[in-house]
């Protein structure tokens, strides 16, 4: 059995669905905020592991052969009388998650803790440049002199560290990469804050979105500079039309791409890169577990079914 885990909202995983159930292989979609609704268990001594069961089925973790960690949410127990029980239900039900993930360890497509050492940004730039991918001039700091001697040479923007959505109640704000100012005194409290990432702006020709799955890379060019609300960053505006095409990476950067994703210890990667105007590759940032659904819509390339390819082939 394959296992999926993820949300009920995540449409995404209804791409793995439709390729797994085309193929006839049996699988099991775990949503996990419905978790605290399911019984489980575990018990040492039984030599099976752990069981959870639901109205419909048993499915006993022995029985996964591979695992996708795609984006799981919190679980979701039963409100408690008061904040203190539900937050400890909620923490318990946290440690019941952990252990599973743990259970399925060398069953993942990517393991969710290798996903979380992932995430690190500076780790990423650093094996990045190590591995002979262009990166841009960058600092990372909330020092305001540094950020400020930085900026004053011109040319950089500014993205975060980690978090793009700051929210608000039920709204939220996504914080765009944007060109920078030069600093003055007034932003010295602002700048000290929290680190942010400056970086040199490279002048794009266009986007890169590099999918990487087991030994195969997928490559599609995004052109972002067709319209001026997505120069800098092209998730910002509202474009439905911006065009995406198949690409061909130069063969060095497709090989550096895969042993930056195998470093990382993932068989699934979503890299950005940039290409510039004078044909130059840079890279900006690895997503380990970034969302890849809207590329095979806009460009048709097969990134379902070459997922489908690698869970299969951690089952034999």
């Amino acid at each position: 059995m394959i296992l999926l885990v993820t949300n009920k909202r995540d449409l995404t995983t209804d791409f793995i669905v439709v390729e797994l159930r085309r193929r006839g292989r049996a699988f099991h979609r775990l949503n996990t905020e419905s978790l605290p609704q399911a019984k489980v268990r575990f018990d040492p001594r039984a030599g099976h592991g752990w069981e959870i069961e639901t109205p419909d089925l048993t499915l006993r973790l022995d029985d996964v052969g591979a695992a996708y960690y795609r984006r799981p949410g919190a679980p979701e127990p039963v409100v408690a009388k008061d904040e203190a029980t539900t937050k400890y239900l909620t923490d318990e039900w946290s440690a019941v998650t952990k252990a599973l993930w743990n259970a399925l360890e060398g069953r993942w497509l990517s393991s969710p803790f290798a996903i979380l050492r992932a995430e690190d940004k500076p780790r990423q730039l650093t094996l990045a440049s190590q591995l002979g991918l262009g990166v841009p001039e960058t600092l990372i700091s909330n020092d305001f002199a540094a950020a400020s001697s930085f900026v004053a040479d011109g040319n950089v923007i500014g993205k975060p560290l980690r978090h793009s959505l700051v929210e608000r109640g039920e709204a939220g704000e996504v914080l765009f990469t944007a060109r920078l100012d030069p600093l003055n005194p007034m932003d010295q409290t602002a700048v000290s804050l929290a680190p942010v990432i400056y970086q040199r702006e490279v002048r794009k020709a266009f986007d890169i979105r590099a999918t990487v799955i087991g030994d195969r890379v997928f490559a599609a060019a995004i052109h972002s500079q067709d319209h001026g609300e997505t120069e800098v960053d092209w998730r910002s505006g509202t474009r439905l039309d911006l065009r995406h095409e198949t690409i061909e990476l130069p063969a060095a950067i497709v090989d550096k791409c895969l042993a930056l994703t195998k470093q990382l210890d993932l068989r699934y990667g979503a890299i950005d890169l940039i290409a510039d105007q004078d044909g130059q590759y840079w890279f900006l940032e690895i997503n380990p577990n970034g969302q890849w659904a809207w590329i095979q819509r806009r460009t048709g390339l097969p990134l379902a079914a070459a997922i489908v390819d690698e869970l299969e082939a951690i089952i034999q």
